[in-house]
């Protein structure tokens, strides 16, 4: 049996947290919501506008304006993550989710799924008040908001999310983990990031 060095567990720790940004995942919410809930009836031309809209203003736009950014202030991905240097695309992902709600609000798009961008906000928005005094993680913060609005959603619906929620908290885990591998977050940086997310996107969506 090949003997699994060092490298290779750095090399999975940078794939997790690649495949688990915290810019996908909103995309992620928003499509399962779509394709995956009681929204599913909806026109499939309209779920793709829809996903296409969070799709450019959640992903597209700050990826570019982040990376444009880093590169005229000639910083390095590491240099970026630093906690001093996070509150510029913060505010460059705040102001493209405030667009990608009011757009979804001038389409009148499903409450449902204006909502949960609104928790994604709303996380993000304490993530930043909270980062300027302590480096939270936002990987975390994301896949907590997932896992609080799948429980929120499951009450709403009165449905058991038991497998869902138990194979969201595994892939928290990992993407925890490889935080930590890479040296991006400690233990209680990890933990409290997804307690916010999690609670957060509950509350907003349960009772928003």
């Amino acid at each position: 049996m090949r003997k699994i060095k060092a490298k290779d567990i750095i090399w999975c720790a940078k794939v997790l947290s690649m495949i688990f940004t915290p810019f996908y995942l909103s995309v992620l919410g928003v499509v399962l919501l779509l394709f995956c809930s009681y929204l599913n009836i909806l026109p499939l031309i309209y779920k793709l506008f829809l996903t296409l809209t969070t799709l450019v203003f959640t992903v597209i736009i700050p990826t570019t304006l982040i990376t444009y950014y880093r590169k005229h202030q000639g910083l390095t991905h590491i240099q970026l993550s630093a906690r001093p240097r996070r509150m510029i695309p913060y505010l460059i992902s705040l102001a493209n989710y405030l667009a990608c709600i009011y757009i979804m609000g001038a389409l009148h798009a499903p409450h449902l799924v204006a909502t949960s961008l609104l928790a994604a906000l709303f996380i993000q928005l304490l993530c930043a008040f909270i980062n300027m005094w302590w480096k939270i993680s936002t990987h975390m913060a994301a896949t907590g908001g997932i896992t609080g609005g799948l429980m929120a959603v499951a009450i709403e619906f009165a449905y058991n999310p038991i497998w869902w929620v138990c194979l969201l908290f595994f892939i928290s885990g990992l993407v925890g983990t490889s935080r930590i591998i890479l040296k991006q977050h400690t233990v209680s940086q990890v933990s409290g990031g997804f307690m916010i997310g999690m609670i957060v996107s509950f509350v907003t969506i349960l009772f928003f």
